[in-house]
């Protein structure tokens, strides 16, 4: 980061520096530059208590709170009329559309619990967890759902390499086969992915790419370490929050969280990782609905690590596309200090510093 800020000096930036000197307008500048979309809890309130409480608080949700709410809600709903098994809900050996309903919203309801945290914990709105402008930039978004279409024309045509070497590399050990045939079952699946996998996919990304990249980014002092904890930490607890899983199908998924992780640095917030997570399931969902099954694409196994050229592939195209798309619009990857106020030093080393937002 350069020393000297594009920006005007934001107000209430102090104008003399801790000693009583006067600072110059290029020094109040330099003391108070742009901010990362990964440095952002710079600006809100400081204690290291709040990035503890605000993980236990995401991973109690996530884990507990959300699914137990959300369980509770469909059994009353729908176990009360007797036509949906309140064991159907929770089967994820034979999956059903209610089945995919429940644990798609249950994600989608981390987009929420982010908010919250960010707004009680650290004091910042919750736009500050969508990008530095500070919201959802909608024209870079849609760019970004058309780029990542892209990328995974990409990704099938490496795959097609990929299967004249070893047919299991792509299909593992699923069952491919003729079109299914469209029953009312395969329509209720059908608006249970195009409603719900957007909300599901921003959830997850909320959490991830959001609210843990900020923490992990705020840690530390030196921008490399900072940028690098910020990316590498939450792709690895995505991977690990899919559960028990081969190593290739895990790296596959850490692979997806580097990306999409890079990419909200460097495009300086969420958007292009929310496109290419809903495209990427809508492909898989769809697909399972027109050759496979349900059960079979939420959890699976048997991967090949001839598979991986066909996720870099993916991976790759997408990220240089995304950022090529970002250069020319012409979007800014840092937040305005004119409604921040940021902080010298270590974000979580402070009991209180001033308020931006």
């Amino acid at each position: 980061m350069s020393g000297t800020s594009p920006y005007p000096p934001p107000p209430g930036t102090p104008a003399a520096a801790p000693g009583g000197t006067p600072m110059s307008e290029e020094e109040r500048a330099a003391a108070y530059p742009p901010l990362e979309y990964h440095q952002l809890h710079r600006a809100g309130d400081r204690g290291w208590w709040r990035p503890v409480l605000g993980v236990l608080a995401v991973v109690l949700g996530m884990q507990v709170v959300l699914p137990l709410g959300v369980l509770a809600v469909f059994a009353v709903g729908l176990g009360a009329t007797g036509v949906v098994d309140v064991d159907t809900i929770v089967d994820t050996k034979d999956v059903q559309p209610v089945t995919l309903a429940y644990l798609m919203v249950s994600p989608a309801l981390l987009t929420p619990l982010v908010w919250g945290v960010t707004r009680l914990l650290h004091g910042l709105k919750p736009r500050w967890t969508t990008s530095v402008l500070p919201r959802m930039r909608w024209g870079y978004f849609l760019a970004c759902t058309g780029v990542s279409v892209l990328a995974l024309i990409a990704s099938m045509a490496m795959s097609v390499l990929v299967a004249s070497i070893d047919p299991d590399a792509v299909i593992g050990d699923s069952e491919v086969g003729g079109l299914n045939a469209f029953t009312s079952t395969t329509r209720d699946f059908l608006l249970v992915v195009v409603l719900l996998t957007p909300l599901q996919a921003a959830g997850e990304e909320y959490l991830f790419r959001g609210y843990l990249t900020q923490v992990a980014g705020g840690i530390f002092d030196r921008p490399a370490v900072a940028r690098t904890v910020a990316v590498v930490a939450p792709a690895f607890l995505f991977a690990l929050a899919h559960g028990a899983q081969d190593p290739p199908v895990f790296f596959d998924r850490f692979a997806f969280g580097l990306a999409a992780g890079v990419l909200v640095i460097l495009t300086g917030g969420l958007e292009a990782g929310i496109a290419l997570h809903v495209v990427n399931n809508w492909f898989a969902f769809g697909l399972a609905l027109a050759f496979g099954d349900m059960t079979t694409v939420l959890t699976p196994t048997g991967g090949s690590w001839l598979s991986i050229p066909v996720t870099l592939t993916q991976e790759l195209v997408f990220l240089g596309l995304a950022l090529a798309v970002h250069r020319g619009m012409r979007l800014s990857r840092h937040a305005d200090p004119s409604v921040l106020i940021r902080s010298r030093g270590r974000v979580y080393g402070f009991a209180s510093a001033p308020q931006g937002s």
